[in-house]
């Protein structure tokens, strides 16, 4: 019997046909399918979204990602020539907003010192290579309110895999979003209705709010044959003192912590592992999850199905155990679920 090395990153593939990418999110947003994963059994079940109130329990508290998207994507001409450039707004080095990490495209026509004027007018700088990622430094004018500029003039940055356009920016949004801080969407909250959430509160639920802007750490792909050589970029996460005290009473009485997505974990597990237990507060993290991690907060998980060999599903396997998951996927894969952003969901009990 051969081995299985949790190391290696052909660990986490999986064949996925490409027409089980979905272009366009569910209508109502909770008729979208649930896979639920029961750890104790290994028990799988076919159900839709809105029946994820059968796995929830009065004294739970779901905690959820309350980030929104920016319009991160801002266009322009590079200055002294005619090349489209294309601006992916990543987050902010200074306190003053004025120098932020970015991916820029085309990056080879645009050396060190170039100089983009942006749609709104404003011409930035585009500084060297930060990472072998390619992400670069952003300076903009000491004038400038960047997000007020994206915000005006940048466009919602939805992933490369989703190419029909008929959906709505708002369709990539959570209904709960607050403060437009982030390159891409909290997607395992997107199922969630407002009614929805009506239900779960009354049900004797709590809901608890954290933040994590979603940045690189979260969709960056995994390049490196040994997982363990990835770069996990920083992402800025806060926990409220409301939220860590109705997580700790939900604790104290017997209640679960029900993860809504992949970036609750990493702020909730992230904080864990930096202070040595939860606790309220702001933290940088970089916490890659992979198989061998031991989890101290999270209790159940609702996620949606993630890329072959990326992060997430290694988070996922770390959780649900490497075979449940792989057999969550190819289950899901038999019987066409959606994948990714705008697909089905997935909740591990």
């Amino acid at each position: 019997m051969t081995q299985r090395d949790f190391f290696d990153i052909n660990t986490y593939d999986y064949e996925l046909p490409p027409e089980l990418i979905a272009q366009k999110p569910a209508d109502p947003r909770d008729r979208c399918r649930l896979l639920t994963v029961r750890r104790a059994d290994g028990k799988l079940f076919h159900q839709h979204f809105h029946d994820v109130l059968q796995w929830l329990r009065p004294g739970d508290v779901l905690v959820r990602n309350d980030t929104r998207v920016m319009a991160a994507r801002v266009g322009g001409v590079k200055v002294n020539g005619s090349a489209q450039v294309e601006v992916l707004l990543l987050r902010p080095e200074d306190d003053g907003e004025k120098c932020w990490e970015a991916l820029v495209r085309p990056g080879r026509k645009l050396p060190e010192g170039s100089r983009v004027r942006l749609d709104g007018d404003v011409v930035v700088t585009i500084d060297a290579v930060k990472s072998e990622d390619g992400v670069r430094r952003v300076v903009f004018p000491a004038d400038c309110d960047v997000r007020a500029l994206a915000e005006a003039n940048g466009s919602m940055p939805l992933p490369p895999y989703i190419h029909e356009r008929s959906s709505r920016p708002e369709d990539y949004q959570t209904v709960y979003a607050k403060d437009p801080r982030s390159a891409a969407a909290p997607t395992a909250g997107l199922h969630f209705t407002r009614e929805l959430l009506r239900k779960v509160a009354k049900r004797g639920v709590t809901i608890a709010d954290i933040t994590l802007e979603v940045g690189l750490g979260t969709f960056r792909p995994v390049k490196t044959e040994d997982i363990r050589r990835h770069h996990m970029h920083a992402e800025h996460c806060v926990i409220p003192q409301d939220a860590y005290d109705k997580i700790v009473m939900a604790k104290k009485n017997g209640g679960r912590v029900v993860a809504l997505g992949t970036t609750v974990v990493r702020t909730l597990e992230g904080m864990a592992a930096a202070s040595g237990g939860l606790h309220p507060g702001v933290l940088e993290t970089e916490l890659f999850i992979y198989p061998g991690f031991e989890y101290k907060v999270v209790d159940a998980l609702i996620t949606n199905f993630h890329l072959p060999k990326s992060t997430l599903v290694m988070l996922v396997a770390a959780f649900a155990g490497y075979d449940l998951t792989m057999k969550a996927y190819a289950e899901a894969v038999k019987e066409r679920y959606r994948f990714f952003s705008f697909g089905d969901a997935m909740m591990i009990v």
